[in-house]
This record gives structure tokens, sequence and C-alpha cells, in this order.
């Protein structure tokens, strides 16, 4: 939920989630296929508000990061869990006329990716208002959360990124996980997993596989 990288491959794509939290935090369930609305959901489910910030279906994907695009100061209470806005998402027949008419207030600013149609769109919430951007499916990208990395590290992790495509071209699933789990290792505050001083750290990194037809997630858990 807090850095996501979208690869296109020439079956589909990769889509890889990393989950940056407070260690307090009670440790989310690994993914499973829940009946929600009649519709068959797969996701890791935070136990705390039973929302998630990665979820699919057979068609769709939702990938979720904290904040719009710049830091906002967060308040005592919201009204719903924006994991929870997630699974609204997933189970609605249409998705941007869903994203059209739900209504966000009191709820926390939010970044959501979105897989479906063999479309890539990203949509936002300020707390002010939404907006909706497409993205060319046919080339990589890189969103970091705004609530724990600046504009500038925003900028300096896409350029490792854009090393990497360079340096793989057309980089596997594995090679992807390895980006994620090990780029500046040694950098605890920004590189790709965090741990600032024990108590804020990337405690999972989840990716979904899409290939033609099908959508395979994979779990890492890095709970200690």
């Amino acid at each position: 939920m807090c850095t996501v990288t979208y690869i296109p491959t020439s079956e589909g794509c990769i889509i890889t989630s990393n989950r940056d939290e407070k260690i307090t935090r009670e440790k989310a369930l690994s993914p499973q296929e829940y009946l929600i609305d009649g519709k068959k959901i797969i996701f890791p489910k935070d136990p705390k508000a039973g929302g998630t910030w990665v979820a699919h279906n057979k068609t769709k994907i939702i990938v979720l990061l904290n904040g719009a695009q710049e830091k906002h100061i967060p308040k005592v209470k919201y009204r719903k869990s924006r994991g929870l806005i997630v699974l609204d998402l997933m189970t609605a027949k249409k998705t941007i006329d869903y994203w059209e008419k739900i209504d966000l207030s009191d709820i926390e600013p939010f970044t959501i990716v979105l897989i479906e149609n063999n479309k890539l769109t990203q949509l936002q919430w300020n707390e002010a208002e939404k907006s909706t951007t497409e993205f060319d499916a046919k080339q990589f990208h890189i969103w970091s959360s705004s609530t724990l990395y600046s504009k500038e590290i925003r900028e300096q992790r896409k350029e490792w990124f854009q090393d990497f495509i360079k340096s793989k071209n057309c980089p596997t699933s594995e090679e992807i996980l390895h980006f994620h789990q090990f780029t500046e290792s040694e950098n605890k505050e920004f590189g790709l997993q965090i741990n600032r001083n024990d108590v804020l750290k990337t405690i999972s990194i989840t990716q979904c596989k899409v290939t033609n037809d099908t959508i395979k997630m994979d779990y890492l858990d890095l709970f200690e």
C-alpha cells in the first residue's frame, strides 16, 4: 500500500505492492477467497477493519496506496476505512461508474491503481475531490505513497525503478520481487523495504501476475 510497480508483459502484466505499516498493527491474514455480495474476491485481510490494500477477482485488480498527490494532516477518526472502499469497488459491476458516484466524505485521502479491461487507471481522492487518470498500460510505472515519501524521494525511487527496467528490459516476476525487497537495502528510511527505528516497517509484499485470462496472487509475509 506504500510502493507499487506495474510491469507490462507479452501475456498481460505484473503488479507488485509493498505494505509499509506500524509494527503494532495486528498481522494481516494471508490471501484467501471471500464471497462478498455474491462476488468471489481474493485478498489479504487487515483484521483491524476487515478491509484490504490489494484484491482481485477474475476480471480486475485493485491496489491501494495511502495518501493522494501530496501529504495530508490525518484526523483522529474517519467514517470508514480505505481498505473497505477497495472492497466496495471490487464488488461494483462497473467500477468507474461506481467511483464517480461513491460518497467519500470523511474518508482519508488515498490513491488506487485499477487494472480492468486491459486498462490501467489511477483513482485518487484528496479529501476535496476525486480524480480519474488513465495510464499507458504498455509502459512501466511506479507509485510511492505521499504519506511516507516526499516528492524528492518519490522522484529518486522512480530513478531506481527506471535503472532496474533498463538493466532487465523484460523482468521476471522473481526479479521484480527482488527489486521490491532488496533495492537500496542499506537505506532503511527510503529504500524499497524500510525499517524506521523498528516502528514502521515493510511488513509484506503482494504480487499479482496477469497471464492472458488468469490472475495469480503471491504473498510474501515479512512480519516479525
